[in-house]
């Protein structure tokens, strides 16, 4: 199927949220977090990418949010942060796609659910995509690390995952485990979980 935007990213995506383990919002679209929020952080390694003729290929960004209902729900609060190697049109490129104004989904329909965004922040990212044991961290500012899920009886690795088989909102097959660290503490973007949602899957955007 031949795509209709300037852009297309195929990326590893590394995300946890506050949610249980299985996260309610992959399945009914509401969070089962203890307090009903949504609150997140999704790294982002290029594995290849582009916008326009601009190579995004091996770039990495994070992207923060907060929303106090459901997602769909609005009213959130985020930021996006692009490492530091990309150069200046890199920067505006992925800021562009991230934002919506390129179009495509799903990030045309998450840009439309925040009244308050910081970024594009440049920084260092360093980042591990692993199936199970992900690792996302910015100095200073934030940290996120995945781990597997463990059978209480057997004390092995619980190897589950997530699959939409006619295509997900963000990704159609994600291995899924828990949160080892998620927390980050950056002006009104702040929190610290622990023992939450986690996945790690690859993402192919603007979804079809």
């Amino acid at each position: 199927m031949s795509n209709e935007y300037p852009w297309a990213l195929s990326m590893h995506q590394i995300e946890s949220c506050n949610c249980s383990h299985g996260c309610g919002c992959q399945f009914s679209g509401f969070p089962d977090s203890k307090d009903g929020s949504c609150e997140a952080i999704l790294g982002f390694k290029i594995i290849k990418g582009h916008y326009q003729d601009l190579d995004l290929t091996g770039l990495k960004m994070v992207f923060v949010a907060m929303w106090p209902k459901a997602i769909h729900q609005g009213n959130g609060k985020g930021a996006l942060f692009i490492d530091n190697a990309a150069n200046e049109a890199q920067v505006t490129a992925l800021a562009t796609i991230m934002s919506g104004q390129a179009g495509g989904m799903p990030v045309e329909a998450i840009a439309a659910t925040f009244t308050e965004f910081e970024g594009p922040i440049l920084c260092d990212i360093e980042m591990d995509p692993q199936d199970h044991t992900s690792t996302v961290s910015i100095a200073g500012i934030l940290e996120m690390g995945q781990a597997p899920l463990i059978n209480p009886v057997t004390g092995e690795e619980n190897r589950v995952h997530i699959s939409y088989p006619e295509g997900g909102f963000m990704w159609n097959d994600g291995f899924i485990g828990k949160t080892s660290a998620l927390k980050i503490n950056r002006g009104s973007l702040a929190f610290d979980y622990q023992d939450t949602f986690a996945a790690k899957a690859i993402s192919n955007w603007p979804n079809a």
